[in-house]
């Protein structure tokens, strides 16, 4: 029994929905200001119109996707309601007393109701988290280049399956909750009676509205099938990934029988209409079910079993052809360039003479302990640290020369704690400073690297590089929102017993001089100081997404970025520079990164393992200044389909290559993990023979080195060197290669990095 209603409960049932009201509020408010201070942000960096076109459209979709789920689900709860408009809610007269069934009546309608809005909220959610999905389905670009087995265009697989197959879940799962309020709404009304037997506890009306509903949940799930053979070309069973013997010859059959088998049922379904009782569905779905064991289980598990595996080679051989053609071109590993380099004792004077500026290069570094070193003797302060040691080029007095630098930062994490303030954190101790540089082949007589830009401020030793604009307010280190245009100075770097001051004349930062602006990033960084501090003047600015990586990723999500930022000084003013690809899972029988683990790897953590990443270009290169956070993205690969079709949806996001500054053009160089993608699987993907490939004949490996006592793999690094054939040293990336069982070097492979070389791979 329902207990009586109290009068307390009448105070509840008046002030329970204002309270969700406010809370709902408050929930929408911080969203709203969230997306307010988020709008100016892009608008502060020039990319307002990349904002505006992700939000119209999720919100359009999110729009959309609420309208039609509330009004099929809301529908369909009032269509049965009015079906059974003249039977009473036995339920509730069975349970509740004459005194509260006044009161109860009414809850199967408010949970109807709430149970349409959350899951049309929830849905609604999905479908807006889809938009990039959306887009990239209405703006494809053809790879003129067609799949084996289906003979669609490359296209089809990333840009427009992925949608239909998001529409036909989303679909599948608004009739099921269709069926779920039907039913809900016939079983309180004591419309399903399981009295009857099984044949009869549907009728009438009822019984035709969830046939209906049935009846397209079938067709749906036809449709399913339909799109499911497109997945075999990702299949990871056979031989190889992507679609083997038997997924072509006896999977395939199973999802074309299924979705025949399937539609049948439809037809069951619709057929009962005019037959009384509930048989012929239940006998179909019962038939489906056995179908599916047997056509989708058992027969392709027989074929494998007793046809493929007792012939694997001779039945795999056109599907291991596939999978090495595809594989090659999704990594670019189609375009390498393979030379004979026969080794011959012949070095001599001559040889040493003529490639001094391959010698001169060598490397007397390595990264870790002249990290150590650098901070030893450059941090200067316990304030600063030093993250990273990165590798580039100069030209100093016509000298092409390879050097490491490495950013000064602030680390305001490890000054003292009871230094750690607000004003300290937020307005005084702001940026780092300056960056040290050494050439990679020079030693002082102390054993200490030589220094060709030092101290604070920045000081040269022997080269013409002028660095105007130290201070480095976004970096790799840089987490931390700061403010700067206070009415209180910022500390500058130190003057031995005293501090240099400095006030931020730069453009960087989001103007936020007035109450209101004030007011919202108050409560949306939950911060009552922002809002009630005196040192705010009507020139602040607050600068926040500072580190590079999610400065960057703000802007463009849907691009993959290189692990490792490095630091250039390009026109006096330091400028980070980091490589952006366009990667994806979707590309038919290539064979994705993280499934090629023999012989040991070198990915390490890198951002394409932590997906199923099967095809990725060097797509862009972006710019960002250390000092203001200007960005760039310039698109350096007109040949990608995928980042045409990223261009055609924020066509102002990119600049065209032709309009990279010669200055910053003379400091890229080929993507560290890039290549060590490519190296990875080319070290298989270089045997093109399937029987070869097959027995893995001709397996390679990464060579390995003692670092401290511990055995490693051996990583790809930076040098410059004179190619053989070459005219002239080049800044190349390199990694040797060995056989899998032995030790001696069999091949290695460069990435080329300077004028019209660039992007090629050489091995």
């Amino acid at each position: 029994m329902f207990p009586p209603v109290k009068s307390s409960n009448l105070f509840l049932q008046r002030f329970v929905p204002i309270l969700l009201v406010v809370a709902l509020l408050l929930t929408v408010s911080g969203t709203l200001v969230h997306l307010l201070t988020e709008s100016w942000w892009f608008a502060s960096v020039n990319f307002e119109d990349v904002f505006w076109t992700r939000i119209k459209w999720q919100a359009g979709i999110w729009l959309i996707t609420f309208a039609v789920y509330a009004a099929f689900l809301w529908g369909n709860y009032l269509f049965a309601q009015w079906q059974t408009r003249d039977r009473p809610y036995v339920f509730l007269q069975r349970y509740a007393t004459p005194e509260t069934f006044a009161q109860v009546r009414q809850l199967p309608r408010l949970g109807a109701i709430a149970l349409t809005v959350l899951l049309s909220i929830f849905s609604a959610i999905s479908a807006a988290a889809a938009w990039e999905t959306i887009l990239r389905h209405l703006n494809p670009t053809s790879f003129d280049r067609v799949d084996p087995i289906f003979g669609q265009d490359i296209s089809f697989y990333l840009f427009r399956l992925p949608f239909f197959q998001g529409l036909q879940e989303g679909i599948l799962g608004i009739l099921l909750w269709s069926v779920v309020i039907s039913m809900a709404v016939y079983g309180l009304k004591g419309e399903i009676r399981p009295e009857r037997g099984w044949k009869y506890f549907l009728t009438g009306h009822v019984k035709a509205h969830l046939c209906i509903l049935l009846s397209a949940i079938a067709l749906v799930v036809t449709v399913g099938f339909f799109l499911e053979r497109y997945n075999l070309l990702y299949s990871p069973t056979g031989a190889v990934f992507g679609a083997g013997f038997t997924d072509v010859h006896a999977r395939l059959h199973a999802y074309w029988a299924m979705g025949f088998i399937t539609l049948a049922v439809a037809g069951l379904f619709i057929a009962s209409l005019w037959r009384s009782g509930f048989s012929l569905p239940v006998i179909g779905t019962g038939f489906y079910l056995a179908a599916l064991l047997a056509v989708n289980g058992l027969y392709p598990w027989f074929q494998q079993q007793f046809i493929v595996e007792p012939n694997e080679l001779q039945k795999e051989r056109p599907y291991i052809v596939h999978n090495i053609e595809a594989t090659r071109q999704a990594y670019g590993l189609d375009q390498v360039q393979s030379e004979d380099f026969p080794a011959e004792n012949g070095l001599n004077a001559a040889s040493l003479q003529n490639n001094q500026a391959t010698l001169s290069n060598i490397r007397l570094w390595d990264y870790r302990p002249l990290l150590s070193t650098y901070k030893q003797l450059q941090e200067i302060r316990l304030y600063y640290r030093f993250s990273d040691v990165d590798i580039d080029r100069y030209t100093f007095d016509n000298d092409y020369r390879q050097v490491t630098l490495s950013a000064r930062e602030m680390a305001y994490d490890q000054l003292d704690q009871d230094a750690q303030t607000w004003v300290n954190q937020r307005l005084k101790f702001t940026h780092g400073f300056g960056l040290v540089m050494s050439p990679v082949n020079q030693v002082t007589p102390e054993g200490l690297p030589q220094l060709l830009i030092k101290n604070i401020p920045p000081q040269t030793s022997g080269i013409d590089l002028e660095i105007s604009q130290p201070r480095i307010y976004y970096g790799e280190d840089n987490l931390d929102y700061i403010f700067t245009g206070t009415s209180t100075e910022e500390f500058d770097y130190p003057e031995g017993d005293d501090n240099a001051s400095f006030f931020y004349d730069g453009e960087g930062g989001v103007p936020m001089g007035s109450f209101l602006r004030r007011l919202a990033y108050a409560y949306d960084l939950g911060s009552l100081k922002i809002l009630i501090s005196n040192y705010f003047t009507g020139d602040s600015r607050i600068h926040y997404y500072r580190r590079i990586q999610s400065r960057i990723r703000q802007i463009a999500p849907f691009l993959t970025f290189d692990s490792d930022p490095y630091i250039s000084v390009i026109d006096g003013r330091l400028q980070w520079i980091i490589d952006g690809y366009t990667t994806s899972s979707r590309y038919p029988y290539s064979e994705p990164i993280n499934r090629t683990p023999e012989a040991g790897s070198i990915l390490g953590n890198i951002p394409m393992m932590q997906r199923d990443t099967n095809y990725i270009r060097d797509a862009v290169k972006i710019t960002v200044d250390a000092y203001d956070g200007t960005m760039r993205f310039f698109a350096i690969d007109d040949t990608d389909p995928v980042l045409a079709t990223y261009r055609k949806i924020f066509p102002n996001l990119f600049e065209p290559m032709a309009d990279l500054p010669p200055q910053v053009r003379d400091h890229i160089r080929y993507p560290l993990d890039m290549f060590k993608v490519q190296a990875q699987m080319h070290r298989v993907y270089h045997m093109e023979n399937p029987e070869v490939f097959y027995n893995r004949e001709d397996l390679w490996r990464f060579p390995t080195q003692v670092y401290e006592g511990n055995t490693e793999r051996m990583e790809p690094y930076y040098l410059i060197m004179q190619l053989p054939g070459a005219d002239q040293p080049e800044f190349i990336q390199i990694i040797p290669f060995t056989p899998a069982r032995r030790d001696n070097m069999v091949a290695w492979m460069a990435g080329r990095s300077d004028g019209e070389n660039y992007g090629r791979l050489l091995l």
